[in-house]
């Protein structure tokens, strides 16, 4: 699988590159026909430092308190937080803190926040940063989450992202279906590459891939 690697770099920024494998690629709850490795920069500073500044561009008037760091972002978040804390005196958020949380996840799969985290996000601006996003099932159980913590949810962003708004929220991405093109992700009733009785290559989620 490894030999079906490309090397996909953001029109944004030079600096930033992922890489994508095609195929047949099973997630928790849909297929997709490529595999997008994002942990080149989940574990390079440099490159998770430029990424942060591509992603903090789009909040420069937008007031966040909190980021909630989903699916292995925390370093990310760390940076996007500083980028937008200290990196341009033209941000709203120029010169304030702002908190870092990783939720949990309880036995019945569902996001939970701790007690001593909850003031943190309670009528607090939230933004939600994950690594991908194909179907917004994920996105669509934080703001069920959030709403139930009373946060305000003001942005939400990602690596990579295969749609644009979910339910009138915009999603901010480095990397969009724009950049590959072909990509596509199906329910598990629905896959083509199912119905062509291709087998599956891997089973994939935030932290990488088990090839089958």
């Amino acid at each position: 699988m490894e030999r079906r690697t490309q090397e996909l770099v953001s029109a944004k920024n030079k600096s930033i590159k992922i890489g994508i494998i095609p195929g047949h690629f099973a997630t928790n709850h849909s297929h997709i026909n490529y595999y997008v490795d994002l942990n080149s920069i989940k574990r390079s500073f440099k490159m998770a430092k430029e990424t942060a500044k591509e992603l903090a561009s789009e909040y420069i008037n937008t007031h966040i308190d909190t980021i909630i760091c989903m699916e292995g972002t925390s370093m990310l978040g760390a940076l996007l937080a500083q980028e937008l804390s200290e990196g341009s005196q033209h941000s709203i958020n120029y010169g304030n803190d702002i908190y870092l949380i990783n939720p949990e996840k309880n036995s019945n799969n569902q996001i939970v926040f701790r007690d001593d985290s909850q003031g943190k996000i309670w009528n607090k601006r939230i933004l939600l940063l994950i690594s991908s996003a194909s179907t917004g099932r994920t996105i669509n159980r934080f703001i069920e989450c959030l709403n139930y913590y009373n946060g305000v949810l003001v942005g939400v962003t990602a690596v990579f992202s295969a749609i644009k708004e979910l339910d009138g929220v915009k999603i901010n991405s480095v990397f969009s279906p724009e950049d590959i093109p072909d990509y596509c992700s199906h329910s598990i009733s629905d896959c083509p590459a199912c119905k062509e009785k291709h087998k599956v290559d891997a089973l994939v989620n935030a932290h990488g891939y088990s090839k089958l």
